[in-house]
């Protein structure tokens, strides 16, 4: 549904997004995360038309966006972060503007009820926008990108500002409109990617680090995952029972805690086996063998927020993103230059002025002119 090859943003020397490429295939909920800066909404925005690459090509369903903009933008469904809302609108009157202004050549009524449906807004169609609440307002921006019938929806943060039932109603949601459309999902709260997405793509300072199915991505650090061993026994002994094993590259010990009938300690390591290699039968076999038992015995799991913030350290980041503020393209003396240039004209062009011969009336217009032009400064 849509292909990315080798796509580039530039604003001025900064690079936003560096030689990306990737696909998104029909019928997929992608999960899209980047920290800030990354290059995330650039790409989003690239996608949906909304500014130009660098270099680089997208397709949507074959469509070059860039030579067939409205036959790419047809098949797109875009709900950005802030919803584009007319809030002195009733939500009927909004979804009928939007209607008509997509040229929709389906049957108006029934397209509209359907949708209205499917987002649950029928009970509020007759209400203005501004005074309904933040989760009907953001079911209200869904459906403006549902309307039309498009194949593709992209969603910038759908869930943000949203309190934990709003969330859980538009995660279903979300869900639902993946039965029938490719949905790219852009969101910072990564448990609702990890319990929506199909897939996830990671971008950071503008490449792709991570570009996997949701339950494949924990294999991309493998080899920094840990086995965790709970035993009762002798710690030091253990201790260095594990460290001596040829397969085991490092052991750290945790906090030890009673058992439930605080009889006997539990003491507790953390294992990184050589090569992300799993162990668990030979440190079994060494444990056991030394006098102790073992109560627990375990690979620890990677979340999406762990492996997030593996691949995206941000100690170096920059933001270069284009949802930043555009000052940061600029240093000190480059705005100080603009500013003082900005002054030299503005004086010479009231030094001008003032040289114009003119009748007490247009004398007062000019005054007040020039006082507003020095308010300003």
């Amino acid at each position: 549904m849509i292909e990315v090859v080798g796509l580039t943003k530039k604003y001025g020397q900064r690079v936003a997004i560096d030689d990306i490429s990737f696909n998104v295939n029909k019928g997929e909920i992608v999960g899209f995360l980047g920290s800030n800066g990354a290059g995330k909404s650039s790409t989003m925005n690239i996608l949906t038309g909304y500014i130009s690459a660098t270099s680089g090509k997208v397709k949507i369903d074959g469509i070059d966006i860039l030579e067939e903009p409205i036959k790419a933008k047809k098949k797109i469904g875009y709900l950005p972060e802030t919803p584009p809302l007319y809030m002195d609108m009733k939500v009927s009157e909004y979804l009928d503007f939007v209607f008509e202004l997509k040229k929709v050549k389906q049957d108006k009524k029934s397209h509209l009820d359907e949708i209205c449906e499917l987002v649950k807004i029928t009970d509020v169609k007759d209400r203005v926008i501004k005074n309904l609440s933040k989760g009907y307002k953001q079911r209200v921006g869904l459906a403006q990108a549902l309307i039309g019938s498009p194949e593709l929806l992209i969603l910038d943060e759908p869930t943000v500002g949203l309190d934990p039932k709003q969330i859980i109603e538009i995660r279903n949601l979300v869900k639902k409109l993946g039965e029938s459309h490719t949905v790219i999902l852009s969101s910072h709260i990564l448990s609702e990617i990890q319990a929506v997405c199909d897939k996830v793509i990671i971008i950071n300072k503008g490449k792709i680090v991570a570009n996997e199915k949701t339950e494949n991505l924990s294999n991309i650090i493998s080899a920094d995952s840990r086995i965790l061993l709970d035993i009762i026994g002798n710690q030091d002994e253990i201790y260095q029972v594990i460290s001596g094993l040829d397969e085991v590259e490092s052991v750290e010990k945790l906090n030890n805690i009673n058992n439930i009938n605080n009889i006997d300690e539990i003491y507790s390591f953390s294992i990184k086996s050589k090569n992300g290699v799993d162990i668990r039968k030979i440190i079994s076999k060494a444990v056991v063998d030394a006098g102790s038992i073992i109560i627990g015995l375990r690979l620890s799991g990677f979340s999406l927020e762990d492996i997030f913030l593996k691949l995206t350290d941000s100690k170096s980041d920059q933001d270069f993103d284009q949802d930043q503020d555009q000052d940061i393209f600029l240093s000190n003396q480059e705005k100080e230059k603009i500013k003082k240039t900005l002054v030299d004209i503005k004086d010479k062009v009231i030094d001008n002025l003032s040289r114009i011969d003119v009748d007490d009336i247009e004398l007062e217009k000019f005054k007040i002119k020039k006082n507003n032009i020095e308010g300003d400064e």
